[in-house]
């Protein structure tokens, strides 16, 4: 994106992994510039971009957490992209006293290694293996070998292509990036929709180097659908709810993905993870998840697999 592009608080947002009330607040505290246009907000990439150096300067080198937060036993991290993380962490915090639950921002594959290594206590997945049509359970086994893990059903979204409105290319299906005349936009490696579209493209036997925009990344739905909204692109791939916000973005629906959590076997029945559980199944969770919109929640809280 370019340094002298304009965003709207919910680009940022989706940009930085908070809630666009966030934004306004940073903004209200001068902690990040933004104008009116209006009665609207907007803010410079550039803007963005010191901000986030800033905060860097202000973090450990390379370890954004500290070792005494993830040495507290009230303490954990649950890493994943989706917005309903945010509001599980709320409303953990609110039924459980003490409980202090952080979030990592990774996307699918690399929140499964941080799982394995133990930088993480909770992942959530969305990864779909080409050869067996299954969502996450064949990754949990390769990426946690010798550790014993259930899969907890979270929600099933539906995946498809932002394309220009009206659908001036005449796009269609995965076919499509056969053709010379495509420019895609990209989801960053390790992310879930990223590893959708490399399956794809494998099974089809396109060579990604082959197709133009390969190599150009964002790391949200959001940025996917506003650069194909921009012209920047033809095809962009990402969830449905997420195109919908987008102004001059239609979608082709192609694919229901599975979001599921990961869980350690060992760490069922402490207390915490427990709380989660209690989380997940609750009426208060589900009623906001559906105020959202987006989700099909049929199967939530369901144990779909154990490893």
């Amino acid at each position: 994106m370019k340094d002298d592009s304009t965003l709207t608080p919910l680009e940022v947002a989706e940009m930085l992994k908070i809630t666009k009330n966030t934004v306004y607040e940073l903004i209200k505290r001068g902690e990040l510039n933004g104008y009116k246009v209006g009665k609207k907000i907007r803010i410079d990439m550039k803007d963005v971009e010191e901000y986030k150096s800033s905060t860097k300067n202000n973090k450990p080198e390379n370890n954004p957490i500290t070792r005494s937060q993830i040495s507290d036993s009230n303490t954990f991290i649950i890493s994943g992209q989706d917005i309903m993380l945010d509001i599980m962490t709320r409303h953990l915090e609110r039924y459980s006293k003490g409980f202090h639950a952080l979030r990592s921002y990774e996307g699918s594959y690399n929140g499964l290694y941080e799982l394995y290594q133990g930088r993480v206590q909770i992942a959530t997945a969305h990864l779909w293996d080409g050869d067996t049509g299954e969502y996450n359970v064949p990754y949990v086994k390769r990426m946690l070998p010798g550790v014993p893990a259930i899969i907890v059903h979270l929600a099933k979204r539906m995946q498809g292509f932002y394309i220009a409105k009206g659908n001036p290319k005449n796009i269609k299906d995965w076919e499509d990036f056969k053709r010379s005349d495509i420019t895609i936009v990209n989801r960053e490696k390790g992310s879930g929709t990223r590893v959708l579209l490399d399956e794809h493209l494998r099974k089809l036997g396109i060579n990604p180097l082959s197709i133009n925009g390969y190599d150009k990344e964002y790391s949200s739905h959001l940025g996917i659908a506003s650069a194909v909204s921009r012209g920047d692109a033809d095809i962009g791939l990402g969830n449905e709810k997420s195109g919908l916000q987008v102004m001059d973005v239609d979608f082709i629906p192609l694919q229901q993905e599975k979001y599921e959590l990961i869980i350690k076997k060992e760490d069922l029945h402490n207390p915490n993870y427990q709380a989660i559980i209690h989380v997940i199944n609750s009426k208060e969770f589900k009623m906001e998840l559906q105020g959202i919109g987006g989700y099909d929640l049929t199967e939530i809280g369901k144990i779909i697999a154990e490893t």
